[in-house]
């Protein structure tokens, strides 16, 4: 998920579209999160890890 919001982001910038630069933004931060949660042993979703 992170990976995929970087490319979103980059492509976004690239492109000038902003609505990818957006989507891009939100699936690093939930991505991020994520692997703080997953990281510190907590289940989320009945996955204790997200690869």
């Amino acid at each position: 998920m992170i990976i995929l919001g970087l490319v979103l982001l980059v492509l976004g910038f690239l492109l000038k579209i902003s609505i990818l630069l957006t989507i891009g933004i939100i699936l690093l931060v939930v991505g991020a999160v994520l692997m703080l949660l997953g990281s510190t042993g907590r289940a989320i979703g009945g996955r204790r890890h997200y690869y």
